[in-house]
């Protein structure tokens, strides 16, 4: 994917989080700084050596625009339906499916059924606390993981 439309998505994505987030109306869930975990978007974390689950129940008529990822992953679609825009492409997915995500990849899912998704991570230092796991392996915006991806580098 030419990196140029990559970073241009993400500045759309966020000038839309932001509206949506100071838009206070009902039904919109998060504040740009944490990741959901409610009633509308229960989540679950399991881990075992060396890895992280994040499974997420998503609703039908929902949508979510993901945070960035510090890690190549795979996902699973265990339920339902999905259409996921990221960068210029759209593509539709329907359960039982499965797919990898790129590090620095930031997404806008419909959600078309009830579905539940989830995400195994590299978790390379077990730790277990989720407010680490958090901070290590996601950002809200492109200059948040910027600034981690350099410290990383460092």
């Amino acid at each position: 994917m030419n990196n140029e439309l990559s970073i241009n998505f993400i500045k759309q994505l966020e000038v839309l989080q932001n509206v949506l987030i100071e838009s206070n109306e009902e039904g919109i869930y998060g504040d740009g700084k944490n990741l959901v975990n409610n009633e509308e978007f229960p989540i679950t974390n399991n881990f075992t050596d060396g890895l992280y689950m994040r499974q997420m129940k998503m609703k039908a008529d929902t949508m979510v625009i993901s945070a960035l990822h510090h890690t190549n992953h795979f996902w699973f679609l265990l339920s339902g339906k999905v259409i996921v825009q990221a960068d210029n492409e759209t593509v539709e997915h329907v359960a039982p499916c499965w797919s990898y995500s790129l590090k620095g990849t930031k997404r806008l899912i419909k959600c078309i059924e009830d579905c539940v998704w989830i995400n195994i991570i590299a978790n390379p230092t077990d730790t277990r606390n989720i407010e680490e796991v958090e901070n290590n392996f996601f950002s809200f915006t492109m200059e948040e993981y910027n600034k981690k991806e350099k410290l990383c580098q460092e």
